[in-house]
Order: C-alpha cells, then sequence, then structure tokens
C-alpha cells in the first residue's frame, strides 16, 4: 500500500508559508506516494487548492482529516494542537525544539517521529536540505526592501538638474547568508555598504561583494566559528570593543540589518540604546532576530517603533512575507529530506546516518535527540 502524505495548513498567525508546493506534489506521486492537502493550506503562498488537485492531490476540510492515517505529517510550523494521527507517524517541520523540552515532549506523547529542520547539520551533503540556508537567503532580500520602504530617502546616488542625491549608507551585522544577501541586495540598490561579524571567513565573502568589512582583529575572532558553522559567543572583552567600534560605525550610517542569532540562545545584543539614539534622524533599523529576543535593544516583535527619528523595524517572521518563494524552496527541502527517508515505498529511518542522527528529537514515544533528552 502506497505511503501517504498530509500537509498541514498552518495555524500559526504570522505563518503564510506552506510545507508543499503543488509542484512538490507531483513529485511525490511520481515516486509513488499519496498526498492529502488541507483545503486552503497554500492559498496564502498563492497555492490555490484547484493546482493541489490538478498535481493529483486529494484535499481535506482541516488538518485533523489529513494527519489521520498519514505515515508522513508535513508542516513549517508544528501547530499548537497537534492534529490527530497514528502511532508512529512522522512529523517533518521547523519545529523550534529550542523553545523547551515540553514542546518537544508532546511529539513524544502523540506518538510521533518528529523530524525538525532546523537540525539539518551544515555539511556538504545536507546542503539541499537546509532550511535555515533556504530561508534566510529570502528574509535578508526582503530586509532591505523593508528597510527601503520606511527609509525616507533613496539609495543610490541620483545626479540630477536641481542638484544630487547621495547614496545611503547600509551596515548589515552578521554576514551569514541572510546578512550576504542583505549585502548583495543593497549594493544592487545602488548603496554604500558596510559589514561585520565574529568569523573571520566572513571577511573575505563581504569584501567579494564589494561591501567593506568592519571587525576588530584579535586572536579570538580567529576561533570565533563552531564546527556547525555558526557564530561563537564571544568573550566580554571582545564585545567591549566590538561594541566601540560598531558605536563609532553607526553614527555614520542611514540603514542598519541585524541578522546575528546563536542557535538555542536568546539573539545577542548588538545595538544599544545609546547607538540607536547616536543616529541620523531619519535612519532605520531592520532587526531580523526580534522573535529571539532581538539583536536591538529597542526593537519590539511584531512592531515598528520609533526613536528620536529612527525607526526599528521589527517584523515577525520575515520568510513568511515572501510565502510563494520561501514555501518552494522549503518544499524542495522537504523533498530531498524525504529521499533519504523513503526508499522501495517504505519509512526507513537510519539513525547512524548523520542528517538523521541530527534532526530526529522523538521516537517511540521517548525524546531521543541527546540536547533535549536531559
Amino acid at each position: 500500500m502506497a505511503l501517504k502524505i498530509a500537509v498541514l495548513k498552518e495555524t500559526n498567525e504570522f505563518e503564510a508559508r506552506v510545507a508543499a508546493t503543488p509542484e512538490a506534489v507531483k513529485k511525490y506521486i511520481a515516486k509513488g506516494l499519496t498526498v492529502t492537502v488541507t483545503s486552503g493550506a497554500g492559498t496564502a503562498a498563492s497555492y490555490p487548492d484547484k493546482e493541489y488537485e490538478a498535481a493529483g492531490a486529494t484535499l481535506a476540510s482541516d488538518n485533523d482529516k489529513s494527519a489521520k492515517d498519514a505515515d508522513i505529517i508535513l508542516c513549517v510550523q508544528a501547530p499548537e494542537t497537534l492534529p490527530k494521527s497514528k502511532s508512529g507517524a512522522l512529523l517533518i517541520g521547523m519545529l523550534s525544539p529550542y523553545s523547551g523540552k515540553e514542546r518537544v515532549g508532546k511529539f513524544a506523547d502523540a506518538k510521533l517521529t518528529a523530524i525538525s529542520m532546523e537540525l539539518v547539520p551544515r555539511i556538504t551533503r545536507a546542503q539541499a536540505m537546509d532550511v535555515l540556508s533556504s530561508q534566510s537567503n529570502l528574509a535578508g532580500y526582503k530586509a532591505v526592501l523593508e528597510a527601503a520602504a520606511y527609509y525616507t530617502k533613496a539609495f543610490p546616488m541620483m545626479m540630477t538638474a536641481a542638484g544630487t542625491v547621495p547614496p545611503a549608507r547600509v551596515f548589515v551585522m552578521g554576514a551569514g547568508v541572510a546578512g550576504l544577501q542583505a549585502i548583495a541586495t543593497a549594493k544592487r540598490l545602488g548603496a554604500i555598504v558596510s559589514a561585520t561579524d565574529v568569523r573571520p571567513a566572513a571577511k573575505e565573502q563581504v569584501q567579494s561583494l564589494g561591501a567593506s568589512f568592519v571587525m576588530v582583529e584579535s586572536e579570538e575572532m580567529k576561533q570565533a566559528e563552531t564546527a556547525g558553522g555558526y557564530a561563537k559567543e564571544m568573550s566580554e572583552d571582545f564585545k567591549k570593543k566590538q561594541a566601540a567600534l560598531v558605536a563609532e560605525t553607526l553614527v555614520k550610517q542611514d540603514i542598519v540589518i541585524t541578522t546575528a542569532l546563536i542557535p538555542g540562545r536568546p539573539a545577542p545584543l548588538l545595538v544599544t540604546e545609546d547607538m540607536v539614539r547616536s543616529m541620523k534622524p531619519g535612519s532605520v533599523i531592520v532587526d531580523l532576530a526580534v522573535e529571539q529576543g532581538g539583536n536591538c535593544a529597542l526593537s519590539k516583535a511584531g512592531e515598528i517603533v520609533e526613536v528620536d527619528g529612527v525607526k526599528i523595524v521589527g517584523i515577525r517572521n520575515m520568510p513568511s512575507r515572501l510565502a510563494t518563494d520561501t514555501s518552494a524552496l522549503y518544499a524542495r527541502n522537504l523533498l530531498n529530506l524525504l529521499g533519504l527517508i523513503v526508499k522501495d515505498d517504505a519509512i526507513t529511518l537510519d539513525m547512524e546516518d548523520e542528517i538523521i542522527k541530527a534532526t530526529v528529537l522523538t521516537k517511540d514515544g521517548a525524546i531521543i535527540h541527546p540536547n533535549f533528552a536531559q
């Protein structure tokens, strides 16, 4: 009997994405799987029900009906109320395991094999499954467009008969996937761009995009990256020196994009209240880390805060604002992961595989991931 995939309709307030596009549904069906999609699941991402039906999916009226006899349940974010499902079903999505053991415990209590896409390791063979990269890439792009929308001047230098419009100065804090895309986007819009990051490898990447690199040079900086490619927490002495350099740099900027995140930890504070107040009226800060506590001391999730003429943009779930494209990329990430799991019309979880081992949270009613089982 063919394995059944259920595609849930997202229930989180700020979530417009969907876990499978009609294109992905066609590929699942071509592999011999059956697909049920909750009606309206793709509507907010511009994928109407009729496209899923045309791709070969069956529609269900709610998540419980989609998931009731599914072998694999796909979501973007885990619903607060888990759908009724059979014991041992796979739940795959961005499950936010760092939100707490209680959250992970719900998956175990429901007898789900929960696989969290945020935990995909940053290794070469897992790149096509890396949801953090696929979503952050578009978030970095959108952050610059949002900054441009709130900025009351132009980005590029313009020569007119009435005078010259100077280019905007954009400072990107954190040169990971989101930051590098923000740099590239700001450059395309004609801004003068600079960036900072604690990881030494970022310097060459930033400069290759035509931006200048702002960083305290030190021995500590050379060990500022984890084996997984993430930034490490730095010492207090380094933080003080870097904060002084950043404060000096921020005074000259028009736009600041902050992107710094540390997995499993609150977002590092990069922009203090004093720094905000030192900036020119009309400046804009877009805090991409606002949902993890924020890189800016004054940012508020879901709000646009104005302090001394400086706008601080705290948009929730930036990837969701490009839901059509972010859904398409996310759906491909899931499709690639399922290529590891579904073989010969059967689910095969090889717990020795480093990707599977890194991402499975719960199995057989227990929390098995070492980071969350304590």
